[in-house]
């Protein structure tokens, strides 16, 4: 990507307009879908289009049964060059975001939660590191010391031993492992997606250790974070899905060390 001088406008390759995927997934959310794609249109409008970036929100549906899909359906309708609807039948983030990154032709896609807990002002900003300062995958981190977070000591605490666990066992360098808000280049959906196999929250672990294993530049940016008082993450259930997460990774990288025929190549080699 090459930024034009003296203007906002990020350009790619061949010329045309950067184009970015903002994916929401969503599972029970007809309470606040249509409130929180309203705020991240009304932000892109701002933000994204004097930057002369084509944009669009993408709905993912994996399993509601609550109306989301009337709600979302109706959001498409009322908008349909900027908001777009994907419905699977089966739960899992995971599954949701690899089918919609995987199928978008967007030159970066990201994705938020639907509580919008991250600021959004994040965004342009990961976007920016990925056109114009040669990083692949942005990640927004609550835990560096430059981050304002706000949310409970429970979860404060469950969130600092995670990260502690997988960098102690994962060796890694990245500060937040799970964070809900990442910006990805067409290059890591591409080459890493497919590595992937989680199709639930661990997800984000496994995106960041195979990209960071891998030799992708990855931008750490400390975040403004607020906690959403309707979260409904089952957190014991979720924190063993993780720590098994964790071990198959770490098994899988123990057979890369030990089988070179099994070892991706860097992404250096691939570029």
């Amino acid at each position: 990507m090459a930024q034009q001088q003296g203007s906002s406008t990020v350009v790619s390759r061949a010329g045309k307009a950067l184009t970015l995927d903002v994916v929401i997934p969503v599972l029970n959310e007809a309470h606040v879908l249509a409130k929180s794609v309203a705020t991240v249109r009304e932000f892109l409008r701002t933000e994204a289009t004097p930057r002369q970036w084509t944009w669009r929100v993408v709905v993912v549906d994996n399993g509601s049964t609550d109306g989301t899909d009337r709600v979302a359906l109706d959001l498409v309708a009322a908008h349909p060059d900027e908001v777009r609807f994907i419905q699977l039948p089966q739960r899992g983030r995971g599954r949701a975001l690899r089918h919609a990154w995987t199928q978008s032709d967007a030159d970066i896609v990201s994705y938020m939660d639907v509580d919008l807990s991250t600021e959004l002002a994040a965004l342009p900003k990961l976007v920016e590191a990925i056109a114009d300062h040669g990083y692949d995958l942005g990640t927004g981190s609550r835990l560096l010391p430059a981050s304002r977070t706000t949310r409970s000591t429970k979860r404060e605490v469950i969130s600092r031993l995670y990260n502690l666990m997988v960098k102690t066992v994962l060796w890694t360098s990245f500060s937040d492992a799970q964070c809900g808000f990442k910006v990805l280049s067409r290059r890591v959906v591409q080459d890493i997606i497919p590595e992937v196999k989680d199709q639930s929250w661990f997800f984000d672990t496994e995106l960041l250790v195979l990209a960071e294993k891998r030799g992708y530049r990855l931008k750490d940016l400390p975040v403004e974070w607020i906690e959403d008082d309707d979260s409904r993450v089952k957190i014991i259930k979720t924190a063993w899905e993780d720590i098994k997460g964790v071990a198959r990774v770490r098994w899988k990288l123990w057979r890369e060390v030990f089988s070179p025929a099994q070892r991706p190549a860097p992404a250096s080699r691939r570029a």
